[in-house]
């Protein structure tokens, strides 16, 4: 039975909204799928619910096909279950308290309540598993933007497999990697699976599945030769070498006074900027002080570095610093600075300039092992262009939304949370772990970014809110009532525009929606018994006898 536009709650717009950033926050909500109802907080109106109720059964099928179990963990979360992990410090945690003084928290992902439930497994033969859900999630984002991109609030399918060792959760790994890869070519989205950084969620390693999007807030480096991708936060990249000075046998203090950048510095000194270092001191979870290391004309990945240290990090304040190193910001390095020095691989071989840990001075000449010592760890963001880890190829970025993130997670929340089970020798170990996400929402913006032109959305098939949109034009309202009833019996769900609106109107309308199919029911239709059959992806039209549809 076709769904009639007359009676649908269908509030689309003709003029885009005044902060819309990315196409999909356009054309989702001047189609009438998506309103704001706060910063990042959105509701799903009727078309929006119908995509991503599509979505959600590509992931269930696919999911369900590898053992998945389905389940539904509560969004109200014990905030005790998060000191349990460790995980209680993160910022981006909404919290609360009830009547009582009871603390809770409103989770961004399930790991805490998936393991409590996890304890229940005793054995190794009731080994493995794979549970999942979809559920809210609420995350206290910064910066909310770009429609469904970056939220508050969304619908996130997470799965979680139960192993008794790592070849177990090799095995688990690549059966989501696969399912993975099945779903977004289900639903029509183009998805790379490239190296990333495991962050907040801790374990041996994962992977990132991005869809290519000119609004993405990731992004992705691929070599020219195709060798090698990875999520920008962890890429690779080999840089130029420097062009250094003429070497010297002991450090060599020079005055530098007012010289605030790297640029400055190494116009004022006449040397290549690659040739010089740049500190960065900061202060870990448990208040150490680090100076951070690379080189001059890098910029820092912070994901990188909070990796290197095992934990989150804030900058050192002025304070802070002046205390750790005797000197103002500016004039910083790691000669005679007594904490830890995590510096960056380029760093390892030359000389180069650093402060001198002296206001207004710095040192020529430094040189790692002969006069300070440090922990090595690539911490520098590449560049375009930067060589290839893996060939001679380079390195070229492209933007892309992160549309699915999969971890190994080990034992990373079963040891602290205590959910253990017995091997067939008796003996207590930890379940090993893996977790595996798809945010709902992103799916469906990724999908319109990839998927749309001047008019709007040309939704991929499978997950189109309907199959056939008929626009009945005024006067063959009967010709229009028997095409939709013929399609729907033919097992395609309909949408007929039976508003009392303009042609123009309904056409723009249809476009900008964007079901595969356009039907339209004319004047003509009154003479020949026929409908205009369009295709909206191609723009391909062709003229079908009722009957033929």
């Amino acid at each position: 039975m076709a769904t009639r536009a007359s009676q649908l709650f269908l509030p689309t717009l003709r003029e885009p909204p005044a902060d819309a950033e990315a196409a999909s926050h356009e054309l989702l909500v001047r189609g009438g799928f998506i309103r704001q109802v706060a910063a990042g907080v959105w509701t799903l109106l009727p078309l929006g619910w119908r995509v991503h109720r599509k979505v959600e059964q590509i992931i269930r099928e696919e999911i369900d096909a590898i053992g998945g179990q389905e389940m539904l963990m509560p969004v109200l979360t014990p905030f005790e279950l998060w000191q349990q992990s460790g995980r209680d410090y993160i910022d981006e945690i909404f919290r609360l308290e009830d009547r009582k003084g009871a603390e809770y928290v409103l989770p961004m992902t399930h790991e805490e309540t998936v393991t409590f439930h996890a304890r229940e497994i005793q054995s190794y033969r009731q080994l493995p598993q794979i549970l999942y859900h979809f559920s809210i999630k609420e995350r206290d984002a910064p910066r909310p933007r770009a429609g469904l991109i970056r939220v508050r609030e969304f619908i996130m399918k997470d799965s979680y497999s139960f192993d008794r060792d790592g070849d177990g959760l090799d095995v688990a790994f690549h059966k989501h990697w696969r399912a993975y890869e099945r779903i977004f070519e289900r639903c029509g989205v183009d998805a790379l699976a490239v190296e990333a950084e495991s962050g907040i969620m801790g374990g041996s390693g994962s992977v990132d599945f991005l869809a290519p999007a000119t609004s993405g807030e990731n992004t992705i480096a691929m070599c020219t030769k195709g060798d090698y991708a990875a999520d920008l936060e962890i890429a690779r990249g080999i840089p130029r070498a420097p062009q250094f000075p003429e070497r010297l046998d002991t450090p060599q203090e020079v005055e530098t006074p007012g010289i605030a950048t790297i640029e400055s510095l190494a116009k004022f000194l006449g040397i290549d900027p690659a040739a010089t270092s740049k500190a960065m001191p900061v202060v870990k979870h448990d208040g150490t002080l680090v100076l951070g290391l690379i080189r001059g004309d890098d910029r820092l990945e912070e994901a990188k570095l909070a990796s290197a240290l095992g934990s989150d990090f804030r900058p050192a304040t002025e304070e802070e610093i002046r205390a750790a190193f005797g000197a103002d910001p500016g004039s910083l390095g790691p000669v005679g600075f007594g904490g830890e020095v995590v510096a960056d691989e380029a760093l390892r071989e030359g000389q180069f300039v650093a402060g001198a840990n002296r206001t207004g001075r710095h040192l020529r000449g430094v040189e790692y092992g002969r006069d300070f010592e440090a922990r090595f760890a690539d911490l520098r963001r590449p560049k375009e262009g930067d060589a290839c880890p893996n060939c001679d190829g380079e390195l070229r970025f492209q933007p892309a939304i992160e549309v699915g993130h999969i971890f190994k997670l080990e034992t990373r929340f079963s040891e602290p949370m205590r959910a253990m089970f017995l091997d067939e020798h008796g003996k207590e170990k930890p379940l090993v772990m893996g977790c595996y996400g798809i945010g709902l929402g992103r799916v469906l913006a990724a999908a319109v970014e990839q998927h749309h032109d001047e008019n709007g959305i040309a939704w991929p098939e499978a997950i189109a809110p309907y199959d056939v949109h008929v626009v009945a034009i005024a006067g063959a309202e009967e010709i229009a009532e028997r095409a939709a009833e013929a399609l729907g019996a033919r097992g395609n769900s309909v949408l007929l525009d039976d508003r009392d609106q303009r042609p123009g109107e309904k056409f723009a309308d249809a476009d900008l929606i964007g079901c595969p199919v356009r039907v339209t029911a004319g004047k003509k239709s009154l003479e020949d018994g026929a409908v205009d059959v369009r295709d909206r992806a191609s723009g391909e039209e062709r003229r079908v006898q009722v009957d033929d549809l």
